[in-house]
């Protein structure tokens, strides 16, 4: 068994509704797929049926993937954590303080990263850096462009 996977609520929701859309809608409409293919005639020649097959292999893949991530999973109670650092769960506001831009990120499980809503994976250099910084605190982090020196200017769990 593999090591546990640390997730949010929203996380294992998230997760958990997914593997419910494929194991339902999903898997009947590769299912039909594979009939139409079927039903065109010699299965050697048929790509119609070979990309039907990868499909389902592909959704199956995931199926289990999901499955096995959920069945790992470890729910974060953030109302159990210390409220003053920036933890998984966190909404931080970070200063750039070469920039002096202002940003908020949550600080999120790897699953549930989503950049454009600003959820970072406490997995990513941002993400580390921030991990476990109080309010105040300055930080340097390393990213592929170069060092950002970013002080926290907020922590918020909801």
């Amino acid at each position: 068994m593999s090591d546990a996977v640390v997730v949010t609520q929203a996380g294992y929701q998230k997760m958990f509704d997914e593997l419910t859309h494929l194991k339902t809608k999903k898997r009947r409409e590769v299912a039909e797929q594979l009939e139409v293919a079927r039903a065109h005639g010699d299965l050697r020649e048929n790509a119609e049926y070979d990309s039907a097959k990868q499909a389902k292999q592909s959704l199956e893949t995931r199926i289990a993937e999901l499955e096995s991530r959920l069945a790992r999973a470890k729910i974060v109670d953030t109302s159990q954590l210390p409220h003053d650092k920036a933890y998984l769960g966190a909404t931080v506001e970070i200063k750039n303080l070469e920039s002096q831009e202002v940003f908020k990120y949550t600080l999120v499980a790897q699953d549930e990263a989503d950049f454009e809503q600003g959820k970072i994976p406490v997995t990513a250099p941002i993400g580390r850096g921030l991990l476990g910084k109080g309010l105040g605190e300055t930080v340097e982090i390393q990213v592929p462009a170069g060092k950002l020196k970013l002080q926290i200017m907020g922590i918020r769990y909801d």
